[in-house]
Formats: structure tokens, sequence, C-alpha cells
């Protein structure tokens, strides 16, 4: 019901935009329509990749290594695999939800989501070409630890 309310709202705030200034309101969509070109493949194959795992590996498989009974292991494993994973976050949590629905546990996804935000270790070269290589390793290595921090926050709170 909440999916229909906002569809209903963004169609309205559109029909009030072309309204005020159909030209403006054709150049936005178009806009829109050439970000969605850009950002459709990316979405597509990490879908694809998460429909896989998810087809490939069962609930009892996926609890096992990211279920809240994977204890610290767990939490490791979706943290180096968020690090060295490079997606967009809007496909991230999506692929997270989906992988929360087949039995991974809040810390885990709290470890993954919050590793693959903040490190980088596909891009740590082009960082450390900018920032200098000492600048990037130290980033990169805090917000590993610090995304530990999150996971255990995350697994705190949700045990309240």
């Amino acid at each position: 019901m909440d999916t229909i309310l906002l569809y209903v709202i963004a169609g309205a705030g559109l029909l009030v935009s072309a309204f005020r200034d159909f030209g403006k309101t054709k150049k936005a969509l178009l806009k829109a329509l050439k970000a969605f070109e850009v950002i459709l493949p990316q979405f597509l194959v990490v879908l694809l990749l998460v429909a896989v795992t998810l087809a490939v590996l069962d609930t009892a498989t996926i609890s096992r290594f990211l279920g809240s009974g994977s204890g610290v292991l767990g939490i490791v494993i979706a943290a180096l695999v968020g690090a060295i994973t490079l997606i967009p976050g809007f496909v991230a949590f999506p692929a997270a939800a989906a992988l929360m629905q087949n039995g991974a546990g809040a810390t885990q996804i709290a470890a993954f989501i919050s590793s693959l935000m903040m490190v980088g270790v596909v891009t740590l070269p082009m960082e450390a070409k900018y920032f200098g290589r000492k600048a990037a390793i130290l980033r990169n290595s805090f917000a590993f630890i610090f995304s530990f921090a999150v996971a255990l926050f995350v697994g705190w709170v949700v045990s309240l």
C-alpha cells in the first residue's frame, strides 16, 4: 500500500511539474532516462549474481556462513566480501535484503554493507595515486575496522 501511495505522489508531482513548465519536465525526464540507462547494466549484473547465488546456495548454507549463528567468522567473511566487492549502494541494499530474507544475520549484513561502502580494495590503486599510498592504506584499514564496529552496533540494536 505504501508503494502505491509513493507512486501516486510521484505521479502528481510530475503532473504539477509538467503543467508549470513542460520543457523543463521533459528535459528532467530525459536526464533521468539517461541516468537509468547507465545504472541498468550494473543493476542487472548484480541482480543476476544475487539470483544465481540464491539459486545455488540454499537457505541452510546462507545461514551457516552468514546467519546469526555464524558468529565472528560470518562477520569476517561478510566484511571481506564487502571490502573486495565493487557494486553501488542502490544495488547492494536490495541484495542485502534478499540475503537477509534467505537466512543471513543482521550483524553479518551490516558488516558486508559497511565494508562495501567504506572500503575499496579494488579502487585502492587509484586512491593511492591521488592521496598517497600511506593515506589510502590507512583510510581503508580504519574503514575496515570501523565496519566491524558498525556490525557489532547493529547486532546490539537488533538484539534489544
